[in-house]
């Protein structure tokens, strides 16, 4: 009887593994001990936060940079919590401007921050209507059908508009930062991917409470958005 119950012990936890294996879920921690859900979406896994690191994965300082006056004048790699309060920080996250996105440093080590072409394939893999590769995810502006809806999280939103959190990504509205925060958390989130426009601007995706569809298009590197991080396998499977 003892020899049958360790064997479907240890059957339970060969199931259990593989099923972590094949979803991806799982539990990623950054260098100051910020722990983050991570969820498998078809080729790729993703941290299920947004980033809140105050450290590069080398254990080097980012700067942390307080008030609207000097914020729009910084051209080196920068952080900020939104309105200047670190306790947003705990729900939405960190707020960094692109030149921190291009240290390559700024995920945790053995992760990145997604390019543009990975956060296409985000939307093609969650959006019903327009799938993978459809040249609707090229465009700039609010395409697609229902991608955001179905990326966003259910609660952190403004008023009465939530998503329907379908693949576990819980993205929330974590706001923007140049001259001043605008009042956009919990309206709309921004999220930096790794790619450069030109030499003064990066492209960004963008969720806005009462719209379905997620925005694609540039924006100068020195805003303050938020940031997802993709483990650094090109392809999963």
């Amino acid at each position: 009887m003892r020899i049958i119950t360790l064997l479907s012990l240890k059957l339970l936890v060969c199931i259990s593994f593989a099923n972590a294996q094949q979803t991806g879920e799982g539990i990623l921690t950054d260098i100051d001990h910020n722990i983050y859900h991570t969820v498998h979406l078809g080729k790729y896994i993703w941290i299920a936060e947004n980033l809140k690191t105050t450290r590069y994965n080398n254990g080097t300082q980012i700067q942390f940079v307080e008030g609207n006056s000097k914020w729009p004048t910084i051209t080196t790699p920068a952080f900020c919590w939104y309105d200047d309060d670190q306790n947003n920080s705990y729900t939405y996250g960190a707020l960094y401007n692109w030149y921190a996105v291009n240290s390559g440093n700024l995920c945790p080590t053995g992760w990145r921050v997604p390019s543009d072409d990975e956060w296409k394939y985000l939307e093609g893999y969650t959006d019903s209507l327009y799938k993978i590769n459809d040249p609707v995810w090229n465009k700039s502006g609010i395409r697609g059908y229902n991608a955001g809806k179905r990326l966003k999280a259910k609660s952190g939103w403004r008023l009465n508009y939530r998503g329907t959190d379908e693949f576990g990504f819980s993205a929330l509205p974590g706001g923007e930062r140049l001259n001043s925060f605008n009042n956009t958390k919990t309206s709309s989130g921004f999220w930096w991917t790794s790619s450069e426009a030109d030499s003064d601007n990066a492209w960004y995706r963008c969720m806005i409470y009462s719209l379905n569809e997620i925005s694609r298009d540039i924006h100068p590197k020195r805003m303050g958005f938020s940031v997802r991080c993709i483990k650094n396998e090109k392809e999963l499977f």
